[in-house]
């Protein structure tokens, strides 16, 4: 470091300027967006019948996608490092309150409303009678 901190903000974002952290932050951008859509991927699958999971990982693969792709273009088109900094920070802000603070509370009303309904379905058919048609008897002649 030759240079007081907040002069390297508006350095350009390259290997020269930045030799230890272009590489890790370039090639960490690019995992984690191929991860977030492979995990997109898997995951819309397994919950596909629980629409607030499926719509929770669309937030996560869009706040993902669009972050870290931020990330790759200001390596590629050497931004200045404080729009680099700021795209990781902003994204990663995101992605943190979407996940612990906006969908927890969705999530516990979906699961209370399922558990109800689920609850109201056994109660129905708790008698073993209950799926069993009775008969009825026709008179003749009528």
């Amino acid at each position: 470091m030759t240079l007081a901190p907040w002069e390297y903000l508006f350095l350009p974002f390259n290997s020269r300027d930045f030799p230890d952290l272009f590489w890790p932050i370039s090639l960490a951008s690019l995992a984690i967006v191929v991860a977030q859509v492979v995990l997109y991927n898997v995951l819309t699958r397994r919950y596909r019948r629980y629409e607030p999971l499926v719509t929770m990982q669309e937030w996560m693969l869009w706040t993902g996608v669009i972050s870290f792709s931020l990330v790759i273009v200001g390596a590629v088109f050497v931004f200045y490092f404080v729009f680099v900094l700021a795209f990781i920070g902003v994204g990663t802000g995101v992605y943190l309150w979407a996940r612990f603070f906006r969908w927890p509370p969705l999530i516990a009303a979906y699961n209370e409303d399922l558990h109800r309904s689920r609850f109201f379905s056994q109660a129905k058919y708790k008698h073993p009678e209950a799926t069993i048609r009775s008969r009825r008897r026709r008179r003749r002649g009528r």
